[in-house]
């Protein structure tokens, strides 16, 4: 996908100073192991982009471009490349962190109130490449997000026209502070037409954990139950689309195609409902009886959960 030119930031819109913004936006580039467990599903080579937020060099991505990376490199619009190290992935809300090895000396980009966005609101989403990364976007709509990998937002933002690049983005709100971090690009459905567009996550939801994510490299809290099981929706029920390799489903016999109908006897209809009953029932290591729908017959699992950290690499020490 390309840029289109008419969708630029023009200077004259924004009471803010545009350079300056886009000096705080940088790229990212990772390596990750081949055995690593993600390396099938996310790739070993990963780019996109990330913003600095603190003055000694520590940079903010979407997680997904971390994840179990053994190599990261942090790129600013002079052409420069600084070594980095990743601090830490909190799981809930797909935030990375990152710390520069080098000096960036480039300016931080301080943390907006993303709770004061509504439906209509302009914003700027952008990344590595200056006025060339941005985009002029538009909030298409706050509401819940449910990922199959078992995620869930209570309010995600939802951007158009889409960036092409979105991964690691920064979401620039009306007063130059950052509003969020892309994470996906989706489709928008409105009354006669589907636009093309981004998922992105409220830079509220890092505030909370940043002091202990920068720290420790995790939120000290007990991790959620994993399970291993993609599932989609399809008519108000939710569908075993994919498993992960050795997951706790795939080891609890769940197959590709069953019908998830019940989690401990409570009735789901979509994703966001599965994922919260799932999460109820306690930390990861809990036992989750499923009843499922298998070629017409209705059967019954338990799935012993996991820390979905559990089979994933840990940052390398520098």
């Amino acid at each position: 996908m390309e840029y289109e030119s008419g969708n630029a930031p023009n200077q004259e819109d924004y009471a803010y100073d545009l350079d300056r913004i886009y000096a705080s936006l940088v790229g990212i580039r990772t390596a990750i192991p081949d055995d690593a467990y993600t390396a099938n599903l996310l790739g070993t080579e990963r780019s996109g982009n990330g913003v600095v937020i603190r003055e000694d060099g520590l940079v903010l991505t979407i997680g997904y471009l971390v994840t179990e990376a053994e190599q990261v490199w942090i790129t600013d619009n002079f052409g420069r490349a600084v070594a980095g190290h990743v601090l830490g992935y909190d799981q809930e809300t797909g935030f990375g962190l990152i710390q520069a090895l080098g000096h960036l000396d480039l300016p931080a980009l301080p943390l907006g109130d993303s709770d004061i966005l509504s439906e209509g609101d302009p914003v700027v989403l952008g990344g590595l490449g200056g006025s060339k990364g941005a985009i002029a976007a538009e909030v298409m709509a706050i509401r819940e997000f449910a990922g199959y990998w078992e995620y869930l937002l209570d309010k995600a933002i939802f951007t158009a026209p889409a960036h092409p690049n979105w991964g690691g983005c920064g979401l620039i709100g009306p007063d130059g502070s950052l509003l969020g971090i892309g994470s996906l690009m989706v489709q928008q459905t409105g009354e006669d037409t589907a636009v093309d567009g981004n998922m992105v996550v409220p830079i509220n939801l890092l505030k909370p954990i940043l002091e202990q994510l920068s720290t420790y490299g995790r939120v000290e809290k007990p991790p959620r139950p994993w399970l291993g099981l993609f599932g989609t929706e399809i008519q108000d029920q939710v569908v075993v689309a994919a498993l992960s390799e050795n997951g706790p489903a795939e080891d609890a016999d769940i197959k590709v195609g069953d019908i998830v109908v019940a989690v401990d006897d409570e009735k789901i209809k979509s994703l966001a409902e599965f994922f919260r009953h799932v999460w109820s029932l306690g930390e990861a290591g809990v036992t989750v009886p499923l009843s499922l729908v298998r070629n017409g017959e209705m059967l019954s699992a338990n799935v012993r959960s996991i820390a979905r950290d559990a089979l994933l690499k840990s940052p390398a020490l520098h």
